[in-house]
């Protein structure tokens, strides 16, 4: 694990050190959580007919995030996820890159400005960096490989949509039938838990789950290291 070196270039006055010590974690729960909290503003302004400000958080966020309407969530209308194949109803697209310029209508409501892979890890990070900090003296911190251990089902899951995807097409793929699912599990499962990417479809739940291990991995793994310096950096305040 990283330490502070014991002659560090960065010198900061006592109080400086007690500021930082006893802010920085407020602080990152008040910016991040902006950050995480701001696409579900988008679908709030598309409601409100605040149209100009929401397109701005769905073009800000369009960097981070693919916005695949099939794999998003939406608020305001009658259902929290659709199907591909009740999207493409209404606007009958195939490419991607047209797909994910779809936001909503009022009838179908609005989507959220990022997929719901990126909800689940993102809002998982705020989460659980709530839940570390009162027991952040009582943990140990993760090590690296326990790091790997936690992002590793992310990995596999977004790197065979992403295969499955460049192959066959956004409704077509391995990870779009998963047939292979159906067959280790003899069927046990209605068609639509093996097929698509609705809410409670298997591409779904784990979307979910990885984001969610995602953000407890980061959470163990990275928080004590910033701890562990702030409290250097204290310790060493002139």
């Amino acid at each position: 694990m990283a330490t502070l070196p014991a002659q560090s270039a960065v010198r900061v006055s006592k109080a400086e050190g007690s500021w930082i010590k006893r802010l920085w974690f407020p602080w990152f729960l008040t910016v991040y959580g902006v950050f995480v909290a701001l696409p579900f503003l988008a679908p709030v302004f598309m409601q409100w007919g605040w149209e100009a400000a929401a397109r701005w958080i769905y073009s800000f966020y369009s960097f981070l995030c693919h916005q695949l309407p099939q794999r998003s969530f939406f608020l305001f209308g009658p259902k929290l996820m659709y199907s591909l194949e009740e999207i493409q109803a209404v606007w009958p697209a195939n490419d991607p890159m047209v797909l994910r310029q779809f936001i909503g209508t009022p009838e179908m409501g609005w989507k959220v400005a990022w997929s719901d892979r990126m909800v689940s890890m993102y809002t998982a990070v705020w989460f659980f960096a709530l839940l570390w900090w009162p027991l952040r003296r009582k943990l140990r911190p993760l090590p690296w490989w326990g790091l790997v251990l936690f992002l590793l089902p992310m990995a596999i899951d977004g790197t065979t949509h992403f295969i499955s995807d460049l192959i066959s097409g956004v409704d077509q793929g391995f990870r779009y039938t998963n047939e292979w699912l159906a067959i280790l599990t003899n069927n046990a499962f209605p068609e639509t838990f093996y097929r698509g990417n609705q809410l409670g479809s298997f591409n779904s739940w784990m979307r979910l789950l990885t984001g969610v291990l995602f953000g407890i991995g980061v959470v163990w793994w990275f928080f004590p290291m910033v701890q562990q310096e702030v409290e250097g950096l204290t310790a060493q305040a002139r």
